[in-house]
């Protein structure tokens, strides 16, 4: 599950997606049923993604602080024209729009860790979107920075992206690709942008969902297993995405979704 993390959190395939049908299938070949989740497999999740969110602290760490520095000084010397300063506060409105789009789904999100066959159909979707997203940069001939326009729709992707089989990266970077940004800046900061998210929710929900009293019998040497081994993964994997990207097109990656999500939509329906 770690090395799952790890590598679809980042790669535009779907890490929630890939989690389902991991899971799903483990249980399918053990005999378990597949409609019963336990809090520690929750609880799992949440430290896996914990994990993929150091990797990319981590990875992003100097691009982090020349951002911070950007809002510290824009706001102490009154200038709010600084490109560091934007991003922040880009980050900022997409964070709330993800947000305002992610929560009305919760329910439908849970609902779907049962339903990998239609986890399956979203990843699908996913790869259709990466595919149309590359076909239409090709036509762009005049590329530029994340803008405030192309943050909003972003953010808004992000909040849909909450839905298993529905790729965070993947429509984050696509709907930078259809707003005029190029493919390495799209990444970037779709990377970048997942930070406040998978760190709110790794602090809320089990701050609010989870009994502390349950939490400490968990199998912690599994748990942090799985974490250290995201964390690991997910760093290679966002070093080497970035030099993917900057020579080849998503499109590989919008034909891999396809042929999982058709491969996992015929194994679980």
């Amino acid at each position: 599950m770690g090395i799952v993390q790890g590598l679809s959190e980042f790669l535009p395939i779907s890490s929630s997606g890939h989690l389902v049908f991991t899971s799903n299938f483990y249980k399918a070949i053990k005999g378990l049923d597949i409609t019963q989740i336990s809090s520690q497999e929750v609880f799992l999740d949440i430290m896996l993604h914990l994990g993929t969110l150091v990797a990319v602290i981590i990875f992003f760490r100097k691009d982090i602080m020349e951002i911070l520095k950007g809002i510290y000084f824009a706001f102490k010397d009154k200038k709010f024209d600084d490109i560091n300063f934007k991003i922040g506060m880009y980050i900022i409105l997409g964070t709330f729009l993800t947000v305002l789009v992610a929560v009305p789904f919760r329910d439908i999100c849970a609902k779907l860790v049962f339903m990998p066959a239609t986890v399956a159909l979203l990843l699908i979707c996913t790869g259709v979107l990466l595919l149309f997203s590359e076909f239409c940069a090709e036509k762009h001939t005049q590329k530029h920075p994340v803008t405030l326009k192309s943050s909003i729709f972003i953010g808004l992707a992000q909040g849909l992206a909450s839905l298993p089989g529905f790729s965070r990266s993947g429509l984050t970077i696509a709907f930078g690709l259809l707003s005029g940004t190029d493919r390495i800046t799209s990444a970037r900061y779709s990377f970048l942008l997942s930070i406040p998210v998978i760190l709110g929710a790794s602090m809320i929900y089990p701050a609010v969902e989870l009994d502390f009293a349950e939490i400490i019998t968990y199998n912690w040497c599994a748990i942090l297993a799985g974490t250290v081994t995201s964390a690991i993964v997910g760093y290679f994997c966002i070093k080497y995405f970035i030099k993917f990207v900057e020579k080849f097109s998503l499109g590989f990656f919008g034909y891999y979704c396809i042929i999982v999500g058709i491969s996992a939509f015929l194994f679980f329906k």
